[in-house]
């Protein structure tokens, strides 16, 4: 991605310098690409630093962590102030966090990038969420936005907030794309072994709901991927692919940092157990010998794939919300005023979650209409009430057949735990004062209370322990 960003940046008019730890990548890029536009080869840090106009721009593309640590070690000594580095990767917000402050001590500005859209999206134009001071973004800003991707004309750019919170940002977009993949298997998957449909006619029915609500770029390489065959055996491509998948963090990141904001990301942390359980190949292997199915036979009606279609848009939907619902909190415990509506405009090209369905989001988050759920927003209250029955019918279904829906099934049940008028964390409560005297509240009046469990079983003021 590193050296695709430098060609996109010199394909669009901007002199770019180039330094790698070895040489070789450096010179294999010019030998292929040095046509894009103006490269300056440099072979030392020092004569990298010293090609480069003020204030200083320097886009860090290296694996996030320690590497990045070293990096900035060897740039700060050469740097002055006002000078800006640029880490590109996918670093763990909280460290863009610690980095912006300790440079910032220096004089120097730190901006945290999220880039999405693979290589590809690097080169022909990635959606970009860059954080950060809003003096840095004045210098910044221009150049983002001219290479990143445009949604009928519009740059997929903005300034997102202060220090981490574009790799924040970036985060969060990847643990829905955890999730939205996730469905998407789910619902082949269904189609597969619940209707007995094989990989090449499913290839069609998803490039038929690609024309639909469900239009997005990871449908469309969907039926690309379902439609491929192998051509050493001449099975379906999903056929001959080891069924384990491999994470490279930012899912699992999403999910701890929801744990500690407390907030029930369910579908995105089940994507990520799934691909979990998917690498614990030994146990399967066991389970696949031992475990009782219990499984029922199930007339599966021609409308089931309708079902699946409204199923997966549902939990599709669910994957937005919790996300969204996410940066909402993140925004309170680090004082970024997100804007809902300018983060989903970002995510409308260039990046692997863009959808059709971002369009009717930023409407949703317009200024003024914000709700507290993405689900609450009349269109989308209306989307997934209609889809509803034929959700219940699939994840039934699902669970007749012993086909595992993690994301479908937690989707679902983070809708009714929504809409339900009492849920049963009130008896949960009740356990936690009777062992731990933590106390609870009452339906009908204020105060905090305990129960004397082990007395009377009289009631008491008390101090809340919640």
């Amino acid at each position: 991605m590193g050296a695709n960003l430098a060609r996109n940046l010199a394909r669009n008019g901007y002199t770019v310098a180039l330094h790698n730890r070895t040489q070789a990548k450096t010179d294999d890029l010019l030998a292929k690409h040095g046509g894009d536009g103006n490269f300056v080869r440099t072979e030392t840090l020092e004569e990298f630093v010293a090609a480069l106009e003020r204030p200083r721009r320097v886009l860090v593309m290296v694996k996030a962590g320690a590497p990045v640590d070293a990096v900035i070690e060897q740039l700060v000594p050469l740097l002055e102030e006002g000078d800006i580095i640029i880490d590109g990767g996918n670093s763990l917000y909280l460290d863009t966090i610690r980095r912006e402050k300790e440079l910032s001590a220096k004089g120097l500005h730190f901006v945290g990038v999220g880039v999405s859209g693979g290589e590809e999206g690097a080169l022909n134009g990635p959606s970009i969420m860059p954080g950060g001071s809003k003096e840095s973004y004045a210098s910044l800003g221009p150049m983002l936005e001219k290479i990143s991707a445009k949604y009928n004309g519009e740059p997929c750019c903005a300034w997102i907030e202060t220090d981490g919170a574009g790799h924040f940002v970036k985060m969060v977009h990847n643990g829905i794309e955890y999730a939205d993949m996730q469905v998407i298997g789910e619902a082949y998957e269904l189609l597969r072994s619940g209707a007995g449909i094989e990989p090449a006619e499913q290839a069609e029915i998803f490039r038929q709901w690609n024309t639909g609500q469900l239009n997005s770029f990871l449908i469309e390489i969907t039926a690309e991927v379902l439609a491929h065959t192998d051509a050493k055996t001449g099975k379906p491509f999903v056929d001959v692919v080891v069924d384990s998948a491999g994470q490279k963090g930012t899912g699992r990141w999403t999910v701890i940092a929801a744990l500690e904001l407390g907030s029930p990301v369910t579908g995105i942390a089940e994507s990520v157990f799934a691909r979990g359980l998917s690498s614990q190949r030994d146990q399967r292997a066991v389970a696949e010998q031992t475990l009782v199915a219990g499984t029922e036979d199930v007339d599966v009606p021609e409308s089931f794939v309708d079902d699946v279609r409204q199923a997966l848009y549902a939990s599709k939907l669910v994957s937005y919300a919790q996300g969204l619902d996410m940066l909402n909190l993140a925004g309170k415990q680090y004082d970024w005023d997100l804007k809902l509506d300018r983060i989903a405009s970002l995510w409308r090209a260039g990046c692997i979650i863009r959808a059709e369905l971002l369009d009717d989001i930023m409407q949703a988050y317009a200024p003024g209409n914000e709700p507290e759920n993405l689900l609450f927003a009349p269109a989308f209250a209306k989307a997934i009430g209609d889809a509803v029955p034929a959700w219940r019918r699939v994840v039934a279904t699902a669970a007749r057949l012993g086909i595992p829906t993690p994301v479908f099934s937690s989707s679902l049940a983070y809708y009714d735990g929504l809409r339900r008028d009492r849920l049963p964390a009130a008896l949960t409560q009740g356990l936690r004062d009777l062992f731990g005297a933590h106390t609870y509240h009452r339906i009908d009046g204020e105060g905090t209370f305990h129960t004397l469990w082990g007395e009377d079983k009289s009631e008491i003021e008390a101090v809340d322990t919640h």
